[in-house]
């Protein structure tokens, strides 16, 4: 590997400047917002700011969870394109444990807190007086909540840190039996990651965390649409530190090849979003049962129907229209652009999943939402910011770096 590439990040003062400031700014919000709201006697002002802590909690450790996802699923693939910026991807779901941290006091505080304004299944009178929230106690009770939540947070983290140690072997040369056992044990642990993904991205977490949000409706693609919505999210994320890192004079490995490809996934995932949106609104309303189309009608004739099909154009008109064509997917501008626009779409869709139950007639979008906004982002910046310049940006010695340096789309 030539010896002229810039393996190693430094970190710019601005990129320090920028992210301290939107932590600041994030603090002062959640300060004010817990003085006047979260602290308040009025319980629809404490469901605003708690409700506004989870879903931003949930999303952004959702979306850097993807991260690993994706570096797994490509390893059980055996893919090897997307290593010259693997780290990129490392150092984003390096940040799981530190959201994941605030997700669980924020969904710990809520539970043993008893807010059953937010979560209904709380309280144990309308529990004892309902018989569908009683046939749902078996899962949707305080002890079952908190130590699946306990489980799937502290799995993310363990068997992502295990992915990462094993990626650190490959700054070191290795011989071919080396190479091999490393390819091995990599799809070892790629595996028990994706299968624990499964277990609850997959499935049962987000039925917990937001779809418990309204116990008396249930959808069986709720799963695979908020799955769809992180992971695109993710790709997006991806995308923006990948440029940012290209912009400044490192990763010269990575090509428009490369970020195609990134590209390709952010616009696939974008149509099956959209496949997964249309297919549980339409089979909903066709059948048009009162138990399941309650999620839908004041979000469709209330207060946030505005929002509800934002969301639509904002996740799919535009991906459709713009990275359809090859061009567009290699054009740094305009990957940026999405990268930053999807972000915000989906999360404008996990506000209004959860804030939508929360707050049913009211639209709160508003300050507080853009202060916690600024802190998860700033947050972001700067600790992956900080993990990326640990290690080398390029795994030179990996069995499969090679494929990488000549992928042609």
């Amino acid at each position: 590997m030539a010896s002229s590439i810039r393996t190693q990040f430094e970190i710019p003062g601005k990129m320090k400047t920028w992210s301290l400031s939107l932590i600041g700014i994030g603090l002062v919000a959640l300060v004010i917002g817990l003085a006047t709201k979260g602290l308040s006697s009025d319980e629809h002002e404490q469901a605003h700011f708690w409700g506004t802590l989870m879903y931003n909690t949930i999303f952004w450790t959702m979306i850097c969870n993807a991260s690993m996802f994706f570096i797994c699923a490509t390893t059980l693939a055996m893919g090897g394109w997307e290593q010259t910026f693997r780290r990129v991807c490392e150092a984003i779901s390096a940040m799981v444990p530190i959201f994941g941290s605030i997700t669980f006091v924020v969904l710990l505080y809520v539970v043993l807190g008893n807010k059953h304004h937010i979560y209904h299944w709380l309280d144990s009178d309308a529990v004892a007086n309902d018989p569908l929230l009683k046939g749902k106690s078996g899962f949707l009770n305080p002890k079952f909540f908190i130590i699946w939540t306990t489980l799937t947070l502290g799995f993310w983290s363990l068997l992502g840190w295990r992915m990462r140690q094993l990626g650190n072997e490959a700054d070191e040369p290795m011989n071919a039996e080396q190479g091999a056992s490393f390819i091995w044990r990599g799809t070892i642990r790629a595996a028990l990651f994706i299968v624990w993904f499964a277990l609850t991205v997959g499935s049962t977490v987000p039925w917990l965390w937001m779809m418990s949000l309204d116990a008396h409706w249930y959808s069986t693609m709720y799963s695979w649409y908020t799955f769809a919505s992180s992971f695109v999210s993710g790709l997006s994320l991806i995308a923006l530190w990948v440029i940012y890192l290209k912009n400044k004079g490192y990763l010269e490995l990575t090509n428009q090849e490369h970020l195609q490809d990134i590209g390709k996934f952010m616009f696939a995932f974008s149509i099956f979003w959209t496949y997964l949106w249309f297919a549980q609104y339409m089979l909903i309303w066709y059948a048009n049962i009162p138990e399941e189309t309650v999620y839908f009608k004041h979000r469709v004739q209330g207060a946030y129907k505005g929002i509800f099909f934002l969301n639509l154009i904002i996740n799919f008109v535009c991906p459709i229209l713009i990275l359809m064509k090859r061009s567009a997917k290699r054009n740094y501008t305009l990957m940026t652009f999405m990268a930053v626009l999807i972000l915000f779409g989906h999360w404008i869709d996990f506000y209004q999943m959860v804030m939508g139950s929360v707050s049913k007639d009211h639209v709160t979008l508003g300050w507080l939402d853009f202060g916690i906004l600024s802190l998860f982002v700033g947050m972001m910046i700067y600790f992956v910011g900080k993990s990326l310049a640990s290690k080398p940006l390029v795994q030179k010695h990996h069995p499969f770096i090679k494929e990488s340096v000549i992928h042609v789309v």
